[in-house]
Protein backbone atom coordinates (compact mmCIF):
# COMPACT_ATOMS: atom_id res chain seq x y z
CA UNK A 1 0.00 0.00 0.00
CA UNK A 2 1.02 3.59 -0.60
CA UNK A 3 1.40 4.40 3.05
CA UNK A 4 3.97 5.68 5.48
CA UNK A 5 7.25 3.83 5.03
CA UNK A 6 8.14 2.33 8.40
CA UNK A 7 11.90 1.97 8.83
CA UNK A 8 12.17 2.08 5.03
CA UNK A 9 10.00 -1.04 4.74
CA UNK A 10 12.62 -3.22 6.43
CA UNK A 11 9.78 -5.22 7.96
CA UNK A 12 9.29 -6.80 4.53
CA UNK A 13 12.85 -8.19 4.55
CA UNK A 14 12.08 -10.85 7.13
CA UNK A 15 9.30 -12.94 8.59
CA UNK A 16 7.81 -11.32 11.68
CA UNK A 17 8.52 -14.37 13.86
CA UNK A 18 12.22 -14.75 12.96
CA UNK A 19 14.95 -12.38 14.15
CA UNK A 20 18.05 -11.23 12.27
CA UNK A 21 20.00 -14.26 13.47
CA UNK A 22 17.35 -16.64 12.20
CA UNK A 23 16.11 -17.47 15.69
CA UNK A 24 12.43 -18.08 16.36
CA UNK A 25 10.58 -15.17 17.98
CA UNK A 26 7.94 -16.86 20.11
CA UNK A 27 4.54 -15.18 19.98
CA UNK A 28 2.22 -14.79 22.95
CA UNK A 29 -0.90 -13.29 21.35
CA UNK A 30 -3.39 -11.55 23.58
CA UNK A 31 -6.78 -13.28 23.73
CA UNK A 32 -9.06 -11.51 21.22
CA UNK A 33 -12.57 -10.37 21.99
CA UNK A 34 -15.17 -8.46 20.06
CA UNK A 35 -17.95 -8.65 17.51
CA UNK A 36 -16.00 -10.35 14.71
CA UNK A 37 -14.35 -12.77 17.12
CA UNK A 38 -17.81 -13.85 18.29
CA UNK A 39 -18.79 -14.50 14.68
CA UNK A 40 -15.60 -16.52 14.22
CA UNK A 41 -16.41 -18.58 17.30
CA UNK A 42 -19.86 -19.34 15.93
CA UNK A 43 -18.45 -20.29 12.52
CA UNK A 44 -15.81 -22.46 14.20
CA UNK A 45 -18.39 -24.29 16.33
CA UNK A 46 -20.41 -25.11 13.20
CA UNK A 47 -17.21 -26.19 11.42
CA UNK A 48 -16.14 -28.46 14.27
CA UNK A 49 -19.60 -30.02 14.56
CA UNK A 50 -19.45 -30.89 10.87
CA UNK A 51 -15.84 -32.10 11.06
CA UNK A 52 -16.29 -34.39 14.04
CA UNK A 53 -19.87 -35.40 13.20
CA UNK A 54 -19.65 -36.13 9.47
CA UNK A 55 -18.05 -39.61 9.82
CA UNK A 56 -21.04 -40.71 11.92
CA UNK A 57 -23.66 -39.67 9.35
CA UNK A 58 -24.92 -42.49 7.15
CA UNK A 59 -27.23 -43.01 4.18
CA UNK A 60 -28.79 -46.49 3.86
CA UNK A 61 -26.32 -47.76 6.45
CA UNK A 62 -23.27 -46.38 4.62
CA UNK A 63 -21.11 -43.35 5.51
CA UNK A 64 -22.10 -40.13 3.81
CA UNK A 65 -18.41 -39.20 3.44
CA UNK A 66 -15.50 -41.63 2.98
CA UNK A 67 -12.06 -41.22 1.41
CA UNK A 68 -10.72 -44.79 1.34
CA UNK A 69 -7.42 -44.47 -0.51
CA UNK A 70 -6.30 -48.05 0.18
CA UNK A 71 -9.41 -49.58 -1.40
CA UNK A 72 -9.67 -46.74 -3.93
CA UNK A 73 -13.28 -46.11 -2.97
CA UNK A 74 -14.67 -42.67 -2.28
CA UNK A 75 -18.11 -41.75 -0.99
CA UNK A 76 -19.16 -38.13 -1.26
CA UNK A 77 -22.57 -37.15 0.09
CA UNK A 78 -23.81 -40.73 -0.23
CA UNK A 79 -22.56 -41.30 -3.81
CA UNK A 80 -19.81 -43.86 -4.47
CA UNK A 81 -16.89 -42.87 -6.70
CA UNK A 82 -14.35 -45.36 -8.02
CA UNK A 83 -11.03 -44.91 -9.86
CA UNK A 84 -13.04 -44.90 -13.11
CA UNK A 85 -14.50 -41.58 -11.94
CA UNK A 86 -11.12 -40.01 -11.25
CA UNK A 87 -11.53 -37.52 -14.09
CA UNK A 88 -14.45 -36.01 -12.16
CA UNK A 89 -12.10 -35.40 -9.23
CA UNK A 90 -9.60 -33.82 -11.63
CA UNK A 91 -12.25 -31.38 -12.85
CA UNK A 92 -13.28 -30.78 -9.25
CA UNK A 93 -9.69 -29.90 -8.28
CA UNK A 94 -9.44 -27.46 -11.19
CA UNK A 95 -12.69 -25.84 -10.08
CA UNK A 96 -11.34 -25.62 -6.51
CA UNK A 97 -8.08 -23.96 -7.64
CA UNK A 98 -9.94 -21.43 -9.78
CA UNK A 99 -12.31 -20.78 -6.87
CA UNK A 100 -9.34 -20.12 -4.56
CA UNK A 101 -7.88 -17.72 -7.11
CA UNK A 102 -11.20 -15.93 -7.61
CA UNK A 103 -11.93 -15.75 -3.90
CA UNK A 104 -8.46 -14.36 -3.17
CA UNK A 105 -8.71 -11.77 -5.95
CA UNK A 106 -11.97 -10.45 -4.49
CA UNK A 107 -11.77 -11.16 -0.75
CA UNK A 108 -8.09 -11.71 0.00
CA UNK A 109 -7.08 -14.35 2.54
CA UNK A 110 -10.41 -14.63 4.36
CA UNK A 111 -10.41 -18.41 3.99
CA UNK A 112 -7.26 -18.65 6.13
CA UNK A 113 -8.72 -16.78 9.07
CA UNK A 114 -12.26 -18.14 8.99
CA UNK A 115 -12.29 -21.63 7.45
CA UNK A 116 -8.78 -23.11 7.35
CA UNK A 117 -8.53 -26.17 9.63
CA UNK A 118 -5.08 -25.07 10.82
CA UNK A 119 -6.40 -21.72 12.04
CA UNK A 120 -9.60 -23.09 13.55
CA UNK A 121 -7.85 -25.89 15.46
CA UNK A 122 -5.04 -23.58 16.60
CA UNK A 123 -7.04 -20.51 17.62
CA UNK A 124 -10.34 -22.03 18.68
CA UNK A 125 -9.20 -25.23 20.38
CA UNK A 126 -5.51 -25.43 21.28
CA UNK A 127 -5.01 -21.71 22.03
CA UNK A 128 -8.12 -21.62 24.23
CA UNK A 129 -6.91 -24.69 26.14
CA UNK A 130 -3.59 -22.90 26.57
CA UNK A 131 -5.32 -19.80 27.95
CA UNK A 132 -7.26 -22.03 30.34
CA UNK A 133 -4.14 -23.79 31.69
CA UNK A 134 -1.40 -21.15 31.52
CA UNK A 135 -3.42 -17.95 31.69
CA UNK A 136 -3.44 -14.88 29.44
CA UNK A 137 -0.56 -13.71 27.24
CA UNK A 138 1.24 -11.87 30.05
CA UNK A 139 1.13 -14.90 32.36
CA UNK A 140 2.32 -17.15 29.55
CA UNK A 141 5.35 -14.91 29.01
CA UNK A 142 6.16 -14.97 32.72
CA UNK A 143 5.76 -18.75 32.81
CA UNK A 144 8.02 -19.21 29.77
CA UNK A 145 10.77 -17.15 31.42
CA UNK A 146 10.38 -18.82 34.81
CA UNK A 147 12.68 -21.63 35.99
CA UNK A 148 11.43 -25.21 35.88
CA UNK A 149 9.80 -25.26 39.28
CA UNK A 150 6.84 -27.41 40.39
CA UNK A 151 4.23 -24.91 39.13
CA UNK A 152 5.77 -24.68 35.64
CA UNK A 153 6.24 -28.46 35.37
CA UNK A 154 2.61 -29.04 36.38
CA UNK A 155 1.18 -26.49 33.94
CA UNK A 156 3.40 -27.50 31.02
CA UNK A 157 2.78 -31.20 31.56
CA UNK A 158 -0.97 -30.63 31.82
CA UNK A 159 -0.93 -28.62 28.59
CA UNK A 160 1.16 -31.19 26.73
CA UNK A 161 -1.11 -34.04 27.82
CA UNK A 162 -4.21 -32.05 26.82
CA UNK A 163 -2.67 -31.15 23.44
CA UNK A 164 -1.70 -34.77 22.79
CA UNK A 165 -5.17 -36.09 23.67
CA UNK A 166 -6.84 -33.53 21.39
CA UNK A 167 -4.38 -34.45 18.62
CA UNK A 168 -5.24 -38.12 19.18
CA UNK A 169 -8.95 -37.35 18.76
CA UNK A 170 -8.25 -35.39 15.56
CA UNK A 171 -6.09 -38.22 14.18
CA UNK A 172 -8.85 -40.76 14.92
CA UNK A 173 -11.38 -38.53 13.18
CA UNK A 174 -9.21 -38.36 10.06
CA UNK A 175 -8.86 -42.16 10.22
CA UNK A 176 -12.67 -42.45 10.39
CA UNK A 177 -12.87 -40.43 7.18
CA UNK A 178 -10.54 -42.95 5.51
CA UNK A 179 -11.83 -46.30 6.75
CA UNK A 180 -15.28 -45.49 8.13
CA UNK A 181 -16.45 -45.18 11.73
CA UNK A 182 -17.63 -48.82 11.90
CA UNK A 183 -14.22 -50.10 10.87
CA UNK A 184 -12.63 -47.72 13.40
CA UNK A 185 -14.80 -49.14 16.19
CA UNK A 186 -13.75 -52.64 15.13
CA UNK A 187 -10.07 -51.69 15.27
CA UNK A 188 -10.55 -50.23 18.76
CA UNK A 189 -12.37 -53.32 20.04
CA UNK A 190 -9.93 -55.86 18.60
CA UNK A 191 -6.68 -56.83 20.37
CA UNK A 192 -3.85 -54.38 19.74
CA UNK A 193 -1.64 -57.14 18.30
CA UNK A 194 -4.03 -57.59 15.36
CA UNK A 195 -3.79 -53.95 14.28
CA UNK A 196 -0.35 -52.93 15.49
CA UNK A 197 0.61 -51.28 12.19
CA UNK A 198 -2.53 -49.16 12.12
CA UNK A 199 -2.04 -48.17 15.76
CA UNK A 200 1.58 -47.13 15.17
CA UNK A 201 0.51 -45.06 12.15
CA UNK A 202 -2.18 -43.42 14.27
CA UNK A 203 0.39 -42.53 16.93
CA UNK A 204 2.68 -41.05 14.28
CA UNK A 205 -0.08 -38.80 12.93
CA UNK A 206 -1.09 -37.86 16.47
CA UNK A 207 2.48 -36.82 17.23
CA UNK A 208 2.63 -34.79 14.00
CA UNK A 209 -0.55 -32.89 14.95
CA UNK A 210 0.79 -32.45 18.48
CA UNK A 211 4.07 -31.02 17.14
CA UNK A 212 2.26 -28.67 14.74
CA UNK A 213 0.01 -27.13 17.39
CA UNK A 214 2.51 -27.14 20.23
CA UNK A 215 5.56 -25.80 18.39
CA UNK A 216 5.11 -25.00 14.69
CA UNK A 217 1.89 -22.99 15.11
CA UNK A 218 1.93 -19.84 12.95
CA UNK A 219 4.99 -21.14 11.10
CA UNK A 220 2.61 -23.38 9.14
CA UNK A 221 0.92 -20.27 7.77
CA UNK A 222 4.00 -18.12 7.27
CA UNK A 223 6.63 -20.64 6.14
CA UNK A 224 5.02 -23.91 5.04
CA UNK A 225 1.67 -23.04 3.45
CA UNK A 226 2.05 -21.64 -0.10
CA UNK A 227 -1.23 -19.74 0.03
CA UNK A 228 0.36 -16.69 1.68
CA UNK A 229 2.75 -16.37 -1.24
CA UNK A 230 -0.03 -16.94 -3.74
CA UNK A 231 -1.89 -13.91 -2.46
CA UNK A 232 1.04 -11.70 -3.41
CA UNK A 233 0.41 -12.66 -7.03
CA UNK A 234 -3.38 -12.70 -6.91
CA UNK A 235 -4.16 -9.55 -4.90
CA UNK A 236 -4.61 -6.19 -6.54
CA UNK A 237 -5.66 -2.75 -5.32
CA UNK A 238 -9.33 -3.70 -5.52
CA UNK A 239 -9.01 -6.86 -3.39
CA UNK A 240 -10.75 -6.67 -0.03
CA UNK A 241 -8.32 -7.42 2.81
CA UNK A 242 -7.89 -6.55 6.47
CA UNK A 243 -6.38 -3.10 6.06
CA UNK A 244 -5.27 -0.14 8.15
CA UNK A 245 -6.67 3.23 7.04
CA UNK A 246 -3.39 5.12 6.97
CA UNK A 247 -5.08 8.19 5.45
CA UNK A 248 -7.08 8.57 8.62
CA UNK A 249 -4.61 7.12 11.12
CA UNK A 250 -1.34 8.87 10.25
CA UNK A 251 0.60 10.48 11.73
CA UNK A 252 0.03 8.28 14.71
CA UNK A 253 0.65 9.36 18.30
CA UNK A 254 -0.30 8.66 21.90
CA UNK A 255 -3.71 9.75 23.14
CA UNK A 256 -4.03 12.27 25.93
CA UNK A 257 -7.33 12.98 27.62
CA UNK A 258 -8.96 16.36 26.88
CA UNK A 259 -6.35 17.17 24.23
CA UNK A 260 -7.09 19.03 21.02
CA UNK A 261 -5.81 16.25 18.78
CA UNK A 262 -3.88 17.35 15.70
CA UNK A 263 -2.47 13.92 14.88
CA UNK A 264 -4.14 11.02 13.09
CA UNK A 265 -6.63 8.75 14.78
CA UNK A 266 -4.11 5.95 15.49
CA UNK A 267 -3.18 6.32 19.18
CA UNK A 268 -0.24 3.90 18.81
CA UNK A 269 -1.57 1.58 21.52
CA UNK A 270 -0.22 -1.45 19.66
CA UNK A 271 -3.26 -3.54 20.63
CA UNK A 272 -3.54 -4.66 17.00
CA UNK A 273 -0.01 -6.08 17.26
CA UNK A 274 -0.54 -7.75 20.63
CA UNK A 275 -3.56 -9.78 19.45
CA UNK A 276 -2.08 -10.82 16.11
CA UNK A 277 -1.51 -14.62 16.03
CA UNK A 278 1.27 -14.26 13.44
CA UNK A 279 3.07 -11.35 15.14
CA UNK A 280 2.75 -8.67 12.46
CA UNK A 281 1.90 -4.97 12.64
CA UNK A 282 -1.06 -4.54 10.29
CA UNK A 283 -0.27 -0.82 10.11
CA UNK A 284 2.69 -1.68 7.90
CA UNK A 285 0.32 -2.83 5.16
CA UNK A 286 -0.67 -6.13 3.60
CA UNK A 287 1.83 -8.86 4.48
CA UNK A 288 2.08 -12.54 3.63
CA UNK A 289 1.82 -13.44 7.33
CA UNK A 290 -1.65 -11.89 7.66
CA UNK A 291 -4.36 -14.57 7.70
CA UNK A 292 -7.26 -12.09 7.84
CA UNK A 293 -8.40 -13.38 11.23
CA UNK A 294 -9.82 -9.90 12.11
CA UNK A 295 -8.43 -9.98 15.68
CA UNK A 296 -6.78 -6.61 15.01
CA UNK A 297 -10.10 -5.12 13.86
CA UNK A 298 -11.79 -6.03 17.14
CA UNK A 299 -8.84 -4.76 19.19
CA UNK A 300 -8.71 -1.44 17.33
CA UNK A 301 -12.47 -0.90 17.49
CA UNK A 302 -12.37 -1.51 21.24
CA UNK A 303 -9.70 1.18 21.69
CA UNK A 304 -11.48 3.62 19.38
CA UNK A 305 -14.64 3.23 21.46
CA UNK A 306 -12.61 3.75 24.64
CA UNK A 307 -11.19 7.10 23.45
CA UNK A 308 -14.39 8.28 21.74
CA UNK A 309 -13.21 8.03 18.13
CA UNK A 310 -15.00 6.42 15.18
CA UNK A 311 -14.38 2.70 14.69
CA UNK A 312 -13.14 1.20 11.42
CA UNK A 313 -9.56 2.46 11.54
CA UNK A 314 -8.66 -1.16 10.76
CA UNK A 315 -11.34 -2.84 8.65
CA UNK A 316 -12.08 -4.92 5.61
CA UNK A 317 -11.18 -2.64 2.70
CA UNK A 318 -9.18 -2.45 -0.51
CA UNK A 319 -6.29 -0.14 -1.31
CA UNK A 320 -8.53 1.95 -3.56
CA UNK A 321 -11.16 2.14 -0.80
CA UNK A 322 -8.59 3.80 1.43
CA UNK A 323 -6.35 5.73 -0.96
CA UNK A 324 -9.04 7.05 -3.34
CA UNK A 325 -12.12 6.81 -1.11
CA UNK A 326 -13.63 4.74 -3.91
CA UNK A 327 -16.32 2.09 -3.26
CA UNK A 328 -15.56 -1.53 -4.01
CA UNK A 329 -16.04 -2.56 -7.64
CA UNK A 330 -16.02 -5.93 -9.42
CA UNK A 331 -12.94 -5.78 -11.62
CA UNK A 332 -12.51 -7.20 -15.11
CA UNK A 333 -10.17 -9.84 -13.73
CA UNK A 334 -12.70 -10.92 -11.12
CA UNK A 335 -15.41 -11.06 -13.79
CA UNK A 336 -13.16 -13.21 -16.01
CA UNK A 337 -12.47 -15.62 -13.15
CA UNK A 338 -16.21 -15.75 -12.43
CA UNK A 339 -17.01 -16.70 -16.03
CA UNK A 340 -14.40 -19.46 -15.98
CA UNK A 341 -15.70 -20.61 -12.62
CA UNK A 342 -19.30 -20.84 -13.87
CA UNK A 343 -18.21 -22.77 -16.96
CA UNK A 344 -16.16 -25.25 -14.92
CA UNK A 345 -19.00 -25.67 -12.43
CA UNK A 346 -21.32 -26.37 -15.35
CA UNK A 347 -18.97 -29.05 -16.65
CA UNK A 348 -18.65 -30.56 -13.17
CA UNK A 349 -22.43 -30.62 -12.64
CA UNK A 350 -22.93 -32.23 -16.07
CA UNK A 351 -20.34 -34.92 -15.30
CA UNK A 352 -21.99 -35.68 -11.95
CA UNK A 353 -25.52 -35.80 -13.34
CA UNK A 354 -24.55 -37.86 -16.41
CA UNK A 355 -22.54 -40.34 -14.38
CA UNK A 356 -24.05 -43.84 -14.61
CA UNK A 357 -24.69 -46.16 -11.67
CA UNK A 358 -23.11 -49.09 -13.54
CA UNK A 359 -19.78 -49.11 -15.33
CA UNK A 360 -19.31 -51.78 -18.02
CA UNK A 361 -16.00 -52.82 -19.59
CA UNK A 362 -16.18 -55.28 -22.50
CA UNK A 363 -13.06 -56.58 -24.25
CA UNK A 364 -12.62 -59.24 -26.89
CA UNK A 365 -10.43 -61.97 -25.42
CA UNK A 366 -6.90 -61.38 -26.74
CA UNK A 367 -5.32 -64.12 -28.82
CA UNK A 368 -8.69 -65.64 -29.70
CA UNK A 369 -9.84 -65.88 -33.33
CA UNK A 370 -13.42 -66.27 -34.42
CA UNK A 371 -15.04 -69.68 -34.02
CA UNK A 372 -17.14 -71.52 -36.60
CA UNK A 373 -20.53 -72.43 -35.17
CA UNK A 374 -23.48 -74.51 -36.41
CA UNK A 375 -26.30 -72.89 -38.38
CA UNK A 376 -23.82 -70.90 -40.47
CA UNK A 377 -22.78 -68.65 -37.57
CA UNK A 378 -19.55 -67.20 -36.19
CA UNK A 379 -18.74 -66.41 -32.56
CA UNK A 380 -16.24 -64.30 -30.63
CA UNK A 381 -15.28 -64.70 -26.97
CA UNK A 382 -15.35 -61.59 -24.76
CA UNK A 383 -14.48 -60.81 -21.15
CA UNK A 384 -16.60 -58.35 -19.20
CA UNK A 385 -16.32 -56.41 -15.94
CA UNK A 386 -19.35 -54.80 -14.31
CA UNK A 387 -18.98 -52.24 -11.54
CA UNK A 388 -21.98 -51.37 -9.37
CA UNK A 389 -21.54 -47.82 -8.01
CA UNK A 390 -24.58 -47.92 -5.75
CA UNK A 391 -25.63 -49.50 -2.47
CA UNK A 392 -28.34 -51.58 -4.19
CA UNK A 393 -28.04 -54.87 -6.03
CA UNK A 394 -28.30 -54.51 -9.81
CA UNK A 395 -29.64 -56.94 -12.42
CA UNK A 396 -27.94 -56.06 -15.70
CA UNK A 397 -29.09 -57.14 -19.14
CA UNK A 398 -26.94 -56.83 -22.28
CA UNK A 399 -28.79 -56.47 -25.59
CA UNK A 400 -27.58 -56.09 -29.20
CA UNK A 401 -28.15 -52.55 -30.46
CA UNK A 402 -26.79 -52.19 -33.99
CA UNK A 403 -26.66 -55.83 -35.04
CA UNK A 404 -28.75 -58.99 -35.23
CA UNK A 405 -27.10 -61.58 -33.08
CA UNK A 406 -27.09 -63.40 -29.79
CA UNK A 407 -25.26 -62.76 -26.51
CA UNK A 408 -24.63 -65.82 -24.36
CA UNK A 409 -23.03 -65.75 -20.91
CA UNK A 410 -20.53 -68.45 -19.91
CA UNK A 411 -21.54 -70.17 -16.67
CA UNK A 412 -24.18 -67.59 -15.80
CA UNK A 413 -27.83 -67.10 -16.57
CA UNK A 414 -28.21 -63.56 -15.24
CA UNK A 415 -25.83 -60.69 -14.54
CA UNK A 416 -26.45 -59.90 -10.86
CA UNK A 417 -24.02 -57.28 -9.55
CA UNK A 418 -23.95 -57.01 -5.74
CA UNK A 419 -24.11 -53.58 -4.19
CA UNK A 420 -20.85 -51.65 -4.11
CA UNK A 421 -19.02 -54.48 -5.90
CA UNK A 422 -17.44 -55.71 -9.13
CA UNK A 423 -18.12 -58.92 -11.08
CA UNK A 424 -16.19 -60.35 -14.01
CA UNK A 425 -16.86 -63.11 -16.48
CA UNK A 426 -16.89 -64.19 -20.12
CA UNK A 427 -19.50 -64.35 -22.84
CA UNK A 428 -19.95 -65.21 -26.52
CA UNK A 429 -21.46 -63.07 -29.23
CA UNK A 430 -22.96 -64.99 -32.16
CA UNK A 431 -23.45 -63.45 -35.63
CA UNK A 432 -24.64 -64.90 -38.92
CA UNK A 433 -21.84 -65.19 -41.46
CA UNK A 434 -23.87 -63.07 -43.86
CA UNK A 435 -23.71 -60.16 -41.40
CA UNK A 436 -19.91 -60.29 -41.13
CA UNK A 437 -18.70 -58.35 -44.16
CA UNK A 438 -15.23 -57.24 -42.99
CA UNK A 439 -12.32 -58.35 -40.86
CA UNK A 440 -13.63 -56.25 -37.93
CA UNK A 441 -17.28 -55.46 -37.51
CA UNK A 442 -18.11 -52.64 -35.06
CA UNK A 443 -20.72 -53.60 -32.49
CA UNK A 444 -22.83 -51.59 -30.07
CA UNK A 445 -24.30 -53.31 -27.01
CA UNK A 446 -26.99 -51.66 -24.90
CA UNK A 447 -26.71 -52.00 -21.12
CA UNK A 448 -30.01 -52.15 -19.25
CA UNK A 449 -30.59 -51.80 -15.52
CA UNK A 450 -33.92 -53.61 -15.36
CA UNK A 451 -35.99 -51.90 -18.05
CA UNK A 452 -33.90 -48.75 -18.08
CA UNK A 453 -31.07 -48.29 -20.56
CA UNK A 454 -28.06 -46.89 -18.70
CA UNK A 455 -25.19 -47.12 -21.19
CA UNK A 456 -23.98 -48.28 -24.58
CA UNK A 457 -20.75 -50.26 -24.92
CA UNK A 458 -18.80 -50.44 -28.18
CA UNK A 459 -16.55 -53.31 -29.26
CA UNK A 460 -15.63 -55.16 -32.46
CA UNK A 461 -16.33 -58.60 -33.89
CA UNK A 462 -13.43 -60.44 -35.54
CA UNK A 463 -14.42 -62.34 -38.70
CA UNK A 464 -12.70 -64.12 -41.62
CA UNK A 465 -10.24 -62.18 -43.73
CA UNK A 466 -11.89 -61.15 -46.97
CA UNK A 467 -10.26 -59.59 -50.02
CA UNK A 468 -11.99 -56.69 -51.65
Amino acid sequence: MEQQKVNKDTFRDKVATIDKKGKRIWIFPQKPEGRLYNFRKLASVLYLIVFFGLPFLKVDGHPIFLINILQRKFILFGQIFWPQDFFIFAIGMIVFIVFVALFTVVFGRVFCGWACPQTIFMEMIFRRVEYLIEGNAARQQVLAAAPWNADKILKKTTKWVAFWLISFIIANTFLAYMIGVDELRLLISEPLSQNLGTFVTLLVFTTVFFFVYLWLREQVCTVICPYGRMQGVLLDKNSVVVAYDYKRGEPRGKFHKNEERSLGDCIDCKQCVRVCPTGIDIRNGTQLECVNCTACIDACDKMMNAVGMPTGLIRYASENNIAKKRPWILTVRAKAYSVVMVLLLGVLVWLLTSRTDVNVTLLRTPGQLYQEQPNNQLSNLYSYKLLNKTFREKKIVLKPENFKGTIKLVGETDLIVPKDDIITGTMFIYLDKSDVKSRKTPLKIAVYDGNKKVATVTTSFLGPFTEN
